[in-house]
């Protein structure tokens, strides 16, 4: 009963082996029955292995020789760097940097835009542009007026008149819950205005419908994603924002906080395994490629990454931040998502076939591997190419009634860095495939000699195999 204290993968092999070996002994001789012992025991591995193929002591010792001092260099870097919270700083009053309060609109009426518009500059009658439109239905429109009650803070009860012009578009309706702006600095009567609405109940009912059906289709590696998609976001708001913030290098802070999110985020979710430790190396290989590429095209493109409000609020204040690194540290944050799902695919991807016929080499097993990354390639980078489109579509369209040409609104900064930021993480994730593809290739045939696939049909081997049984 030696096999009793090893792993469910083990005591299932000797039994399927058994069973096994005299088609294995008789394929060599009629190529007709061939695919008979490779589907048995494609079968056995699918129930009995999982996720994981079993490799080599040796192999093991190797990986870990290179992922453990990886890991220790990321934890004596999260160590160093870790910012003990955000710095602080007195408030601007400017875009988000305002004090907010929850505030509900108990009641509602619709009133002549005259009455409530009269301070208004009057119009100059010219309906061809936005502002004489905007002017004209200042002035001639039905405006709304809306009794806001502040929900929270030190004036909770207290209630102020917003005037919501006929072309805002937010328009607010009886019963809202809104979100509110405060400004203890100004006149008493201009200290709240509404700033947005209140989403909370949609957003979380969202994130309740997302978390159960992974869970219901995931089952427990569906729980564990999520656990680690909450792991990610710490490490990301608690480590890496404020770190930024703090005055460290945006570059080695991404570095540092990417690393961990994929160790934490692959081995929680994929197991301690030696096929999601090369699903890691493959990560790794690329996300330095991703750095390299992105910190030469950004230096060698000008590009500042101070290019909108929010970037230039940042800038006024937190000075010392190094923008052009700030923009590096988010392509390598965002890149990673794509890169674990790539390097993930592929290193299973090597590691099926394996088990579906143990006699491809090396080679073999690229060239299958890298047939299945092609198609990966294809659509991943579509993918990433149109999530970018997705979020610049404002600006795309802005470009578009201008009138534009291509070659300028490439040139221009807004565009370059989406064009950067695309191009580099989408030269990172190409290479992953051949990188994780040939790296999976040469660990998994390397242990062939080792693997109970190849030991069923190779009998001088059965008493070595026996032996790591034991270990």
């Amino acid at each position: 009963m030696t096999s009793s204290p090893q792993p469910p993968t083990e005591p299932t092999d000797p039994a399927g082996h058994a069973g096994h070996s005299s088609h294995a002994d008789h394929a060599h001789a009629d190529p007709g029955h061939s695919p008979a012992a490779p589907s048995g025991h494609s079968h056995g591995h699918a129930h009995s292995h999982g996720p994981a193929a079993p490799v080599s002591k040796h192999l093991r010792k190797v990986i870990a020789a290179v992922l453990i001092p990886f890991a220790t260099a990321v934890v004596i870097g999260m160590v160093v760097l870790w910012p003990g919270g955000a710095p602080g700083h007195e408030r601007t009053g400017v875009g988000f940097d305002r004090q907010t309060q929850q505030g509900t609109v108990v009641a509602l009426q619709h009133v002549d835009c005259k009455s409530v518009n009269a301070a208004q500059v009057p119009p100059t009658g010219d309906a061809s542009t936005p502002e004489g439109r905007e002017a004209i239905a200042a002035q001639n429109g039905e405006c709304k007026k809306a009794t806001v009650k502040v929900g929270s803070g030190p004036d909770k009860g207290r209630e102020f008149i917003e005037i919501i012009q006929p072309g805002a578009p937010r328009q607010l309706t009886d019963g809202q819950d809104v979100v509110v702006a405060y400004a203890p600095d100004a006149p008493r009567d201009l200290q709240y205005s509404v700033i947005d609405v209140n989403r909370k109940l949609p957003m979380a009912l969202l994130a309740g419908i997302f978390a159960l059906s992974v869970v219901i289709v995931g089952r427990m590696r569906g729980l564990f994603a999520l656990i680690a998609l909450v792991v990610s976001f710490a490490v990301l708001t608690l480590f890496i924002l404020p770190a930024i913030l703090q005055g460290s290098n945006p570059l080695v802070v991404a570095v540092v906080g990417a690393s961990a999110i994929m160790l934490i985020a692959l081995y929680m979710c994929h197991g301690l395994t030696a096929r999601t430790s090369v699903a890691v190396l493959g990560t790794i290989i690329s996300l330095l490629l991703i750095g390299l590429l992105g910190s030469l095209f950004i230096d060698w493109a000008f590009l500042s990454g101070n290019t909108d409000d929010n970037t230039g609020l940042i800038h006024g204040l937190y000075p010392n931040i190094d923008m052009s690194g700030l923009l590096l540290a988010g392509v390598i944050i965002g890149s990673l998502g794509v890169l674990d799902d790539v390097t993930v695919t592929q290193t299973s991807a090597v590691w099926e076939l394996h088990q579906a016929d143990p006699s491809m080499g090396p080679r073999g097993l690229y060239r299958a591997g890298i047939r299945i990354g092609r198609d990966h390639i294809a659509s991943v980078v579509n993918t990433l190419v149109l999530a970018y489109a997705g979020a610049a579509l404002p600006l795309l369209l802005l470009f578009s009634i201008a009138n534009s040409s291509m070659g300028s609104v490439a040139n221009s900064e807004l565009v370059a860095e989406e064009i950067v930021r695309t191009l580099v993480g989408s030269i990172g994730l190409v290479a992953s495939v051949p990188v994780t593809t040939a790296l999976a290739a040469l660990v998994v045939s390397a242990d062939r000699a080792e693997s109970p696939a190849a030991t069923a049909a190779s009998g001088p081997l059965r008493g070595g195999r026996g032996r790591r049984r034991k270990r």
